[in-house]
């Protein structure tokens, strides 16, 4: 199928690692100009050289952390040297901790809240503008079947999705208008099998500080944040199968469709 993506500007944020490096080298094979964000520089190359491998008509890697307030105007400005934008994915996010909420510390929430969804919100409300002045965009959400049914000792995370899966929704209604859609993907677990696919940071890491603090917990506990598999054989996805979501979303295949969230589980739901 043809997209129809060539010569777009795409932002992908969190693109040097898991779901969002293999979005932005999905694009690449759409000959996007693609503009990859993340923190580490080393993997921000590394895709940066991949995509221009896969055919991407340019590409360049934006250091920014994204939970800094000043980084999504300087991401806009240095995707506009490209062109205007034409999609964006707020792909970042993660599990900053893990743990019953009982025991949780206040102090900690607005970790979870922020890299979730203050990030796409911050992001999300740099890019409009120049969508709504052009009449045209897409936008995608990367959300998590988390906000849809609540991952056990994972309650600010899944509370921070379902945030994301509304805002979703309520853009949708107000951008519409001006010829821009608003979606969102929704993978369940999802890891690569490539090491290569993990950048500094990453919470897939051997060294990740959430899964050593993770495996102190109960064990009982533990064993309740894995839901039933789903009707597949397997029970996670690889990112290439989220990355084929965000795809048709973004592509005028996609044009009639807007306000959605939709799963990429394996039948978890089900």
């Amino acid at each position: 199928m043809n997209l129809d993506l060539a010569g777009k500007v795409v932002i992908v944020t969190g693109a040097t690692a898991n779901i969002g490096r293999a979005i932005a080298l999905g694009f690449a094979e759409e000959r996007v100009k693609l503009i990859a964000v993340g923190r580490d520089e080393e993997a921000g190359a590394k895709v940066v050289e991949l995509a221009q491998e896969k055919g991407a008509e340019q590409a360049v890697f934006v250091k920014a952390d994204m939970l800094d307030s000043a980084s999504p105007s300087r991401i806009v400005e240095e995707a506009e040297k490209l062109g205007p934008i034409s999609i964006l994915v707020n792909n970042v996010g993660g599990n900053v901790g893990a743990g019953l909420f009982v025991n949780s510390d206040p102090d900690t929430w607005l970790g979870d809240l922020d890299l979730n969804l203050l990030t796409v919100l911050r992001m999300t409300h740099a890019v409009l503008p120049g969508m709504v002045q052009r009449k045209a965009g897409r936008i995608i959400n990367i959300g998590s079947t988390a906000g849809f049914v609540g991952d056990y000792m994972l309650a600010l995370y899944s509370t921070a999705k379902a945030a994301v899966h509304g805002l979703t929704k309520v853009l949708a209604k107000e951008v519409g208008q001006h010829g821009i859609t608003v979606n969102c993907v929704a993978p369940y677990g999802t890891v690569s099998s490539d090491p290569a696919a993990f950048s500094q940071g990453s919470r897939f890491r051997p060294d990740s500080s959430f899964f050593a603090e993770l495996n102190k917990a109960d064990p009982q506990d533990r064993s309740k944040m894995q839901r039933p598999g789903g009707v597949l054989e397997r029970t996670i996805a690889q990112p290439e199968e989220v990355a084929g979501a965000v795809l048709y979303l973004s592509s005028e295949s996609a044009s009639f469709v807007t306000g959605q969230v939709i799963p990429v589980e394996g039948g978890t739901l089900l």
